[in-house]
C-alpha cells in the first residue's frame, strides 16, 4: 500500500548548484518531477503506460515557495500530495522539500490530461483515478 504524502529522497549533487554550493532553484522543478512520477509509479500508474496510452500531462500552473537554503551534498526528501480536481480533468501534486525535519521549500504543480495531438483537456483515465481514490480513502 502507498502512503501519501509520498517520499522521495535525493542527495544534492555538485552540478545542481551554483559556486556558492546553494543549489539553484531550477532544479527544485527536476525534484518534484522526480517525485511525481515516482509517487505515480508507486500508486500503480507509471508515466509510461499514461504515455503508451496517448495520454499526456502538461503543466499549466506551478509556484515555489523557497523558505531556506538547499546545499551541495544535502540529502533531502521531497513529499507529493497527488490531488485529482472535482472535474477530473487536472492533477495537482503539492510538494514540500525537507531536510531532515526542517521545510526547505514548499509548492505546487498542476498539470492537464491531453490526448496525444489534441488542445482540450480530457479526463483523467479510469486507472488514475481509481489509484488516486484509493490513497484518499
Amino acid at each position: 500500500m502507498v502512503v501519501f504524502p509520498h517520499q522521495f529522497s535525493h542527495r544534492v549533487r555538485f552540478r545542481e548548484c551554483d559556486p556558492m554550493e546553494i543549489a539553484y532553484h531550477v532544479h527544485y522543478l527536476d525534484w518534484f518531477e522526480y517525485a511525481r512520477t515516482e509517487a505515480l509509479r508507486d500508486a500503480g500508474v507509471p508515466y509510461k503506460s499514461l504515455s503508451d496510452s496517448g495520454i499526456t500531462l502538461p503543466v499549466i500552473d506551478l509556484g515555489i515557495k523557497y523558505k531556506k537554503s538547499v546545499l551541495y551534498d544535502d540529502v533531502i526528501t521531497v513529499e507529493t500530495t497527488p490531488e485529482l480536481s472535482e472535474s477530473g480533468m487536472r492533477l495537482t501534486c503539492k510538494y514540500e522539500i525537507l531536510r531532515g525535519t526542517e521545510s526547505m521549500a514548499v509548492g505546487h504543480v498542476t498539470l492537464c490530461f491531453l490526448q496525444e495531438g489534441k488542445t482540450r483537456p480530457i479526463p483523467a483515465p479510469s486507472s488514475v483515478r481509481s489509484a488516486l481514490q484509493r490513497i484518499s480513502d
